[in-house]
């Protein structure tokens, strides 16, 4: 077993009993003000004005780093011990001698976070969502309640400061990870979890207030199957308090333990659709086509989320064909790194960032800012718009070409994104478009089609006539 270090055991055993108390007064007196949460209270215009950024992005770069790269070992999975109220290795809990002291190693003395922004914008990345603290309890940043952060490694700077600044100086978008499920933490999920409930609340309170502003919250699950153990009204009312304007994931109150008898699901119909949050998460997998919610599939480039090795990686062309699968099919694809150590990434990273970068340079027209359909995607590609262009995005070709049920406007002209002719004919019932073989182009031929009038947003009108239309999975 371990304890817990505090920057000041006494400090932190005063705040976290006058933070129980606080909830327990709160427990009684539920009266928090939502006022501010838009999940609950934004009308459909000012949904569609906080997420537009987020449609018009379509790819960002994720980070799984810290200390467990020191062993190459998987964040936070790595960590040999139980796993309290969770969904395998469950039982009292232990802990890892080796993986719990990785920190006094960690000293990244080539991270610069300025040079990552630069590699995520010559990627073609419009967003970044850096780990501050997984499932191992590890924080990234200087937090006040806790001595197992950046600040007790030979490192001894604050990782998310240096981050977010240097997304803040580039113009690129900053988001935040954060694991409310926490192996390492000794009040986990003890008892009424009201000691642990109120320290993580505080841990977020602290990356919301110390860095400016925060365009993205990334939950990552919490536990125990029980929706009495925590306040989810406080987290949002005091995260939309701190940062208005903030969009977060789905996962803020995903529970991965065994079920409690004495849980009753959520306490009202407001904290339910709070924690829906603003979009979806496949993981691991490309989302299957959804054009009626957001949603993001996060994927990882090596061997795993964090840094295993110097090789393992997705080829450029595998990489370039999800994140088109994923804007076709309505969504975001967010690439997952794993820096090494030292804070730089590996050449495998490097090679497949630079890759998309560059086919982005070409096709991004046909990528950003568009939205997913009208047709099914599948095997075959996937299509998307924006104003008068419907871009095809083609993986397979049928020697007869391609044939698709009609459009609902006309198709004013055709041709490949590097300007070769695309043949097409239009009808009330078909519209069927071929590429010379010669014009095509690999990992994906691109057709713009000039059409007479805008496609409608979340539009489907059916998919490919001549091969299979299984979407994407």
């Amino acid at each position: 077993m371990f304890t817990l270090v505090t920057k000041t055991n006494l400090g932190l055993a005063l705040l976290t009993a006058a933070a129980a108390a606080a909830l327990a007064q709160n427990r009684r007196d539920p009266m928090i003000d939502l006022g501010q949460v838009p999940q609950i209270h934004e009308n459909k215009e000012q949904h569609e004005a906080r997420m537009q950024w987020f449609r018009d992005a379509k790819f960002g770069m994720f980070i799984h780093w810290g200390p467990c790269s020191v062993g190459q070992k998987e964040i936070g999975w790595g960590r040999e011990a139980n796993r309290p109220w969770d969904i395998n290795q469950h039982g009292p809990r232990t802990s890892d001698p080796v993986y719990d002291n990785y920190y006094r190693q960690f000293n990244p003395t080539n991270y610069n976070a300025d040079a990552w922004v630069r590699l995520a914008k010559e990627s073609g990345m419009r967003y970044m969502v850096l780990i501050s603290k997984h499932h191992d309890g590890f924080s990234q940043f200087d937090s006040k309640l806790t001595d197992y952060d950046i600040m007790a490694t030979p490192y001894g700077r604050d990782i998310v400061e240096q981050f977010v600044e240097a997304c803040h100086r580039h113009g690129m978008r900053a988001g935040l990870y954060y694991s409310t499920r926490d192996w390492y933490h000794p009040d986990y999920l003890v008892g009424d979890n009201s000691k642990y409930d109120a320290w993580y609340r505080g841990q977020v309170e602290e990356l919301l207030s110390h860095y400016g502003t925060v365009d993205l919250m990334w939950f990552d699950h919490v536990g125990g199957r029980d929706w009495g153990k925590w306040r989810f009204d406080e987290l949002f009312a005091m995260m939309y308090r701190l940062q208005p304007g903030m969009i977060v994931n789905d996962r803020a109150a995903r529970f991965c333990g065994p079920a409690s008898p004495e849980d009753r699901g959520p306490i009202s119909a407001e904290i339910r659709d709070m924690t829906q949050g603003d979009f979806s998460t496949p993981e691991g997998r490309i989302g299957a086509m959804d054009l009626a919610h957001d949603w993001e599939s996060c994927i990882h480039v090596g061997q795993g989320w964090s840094y295993h090795g110097e090789d393992g990686f997705k080829g450029p062309e595998d990489c370039i064909r999800m994140l088109v699968s994923c804007t076709t099919g309505g969504g975001n694809l967010l690439l997952n790194f794993g820096p090494r150590p030292d804070g730089t990434f590996a050449g495998g990273e490097v090679e497949v960032a630079r890759a998309m970068g560059k086919w982005l340079e070409q096709y991004g027209a046909a990528v950003y800012a568009t939205r997913g359909g009208p047709y099914r995607n599948g095997t075959w590609g996937g299509s998307c718009h924006k104003g008068d262009k419907l871009f095809l995005h083609v993986y397979e070709w049928p020697p007869e070409g391609l044939a698709f049920d009609a459009l609902p406007c006309r198709v004013r002209s055709a041709h490949t994104l590097t300007g070769a002719p695309a043949r097409f004919t239009q009808s009330d019932s078909a519209f069927t478009v071929q590429v010379a073989g010669a014009d095509r182009d690999t990992p994906v031929t691109v057709v713009e089609l000039t059409v007479d009038q805008p496609i409608a947003d979340g539009l489907i009108i059916g998919g490919l006539r001549s091969r299979s239309t299984s979407a994407a999975e």
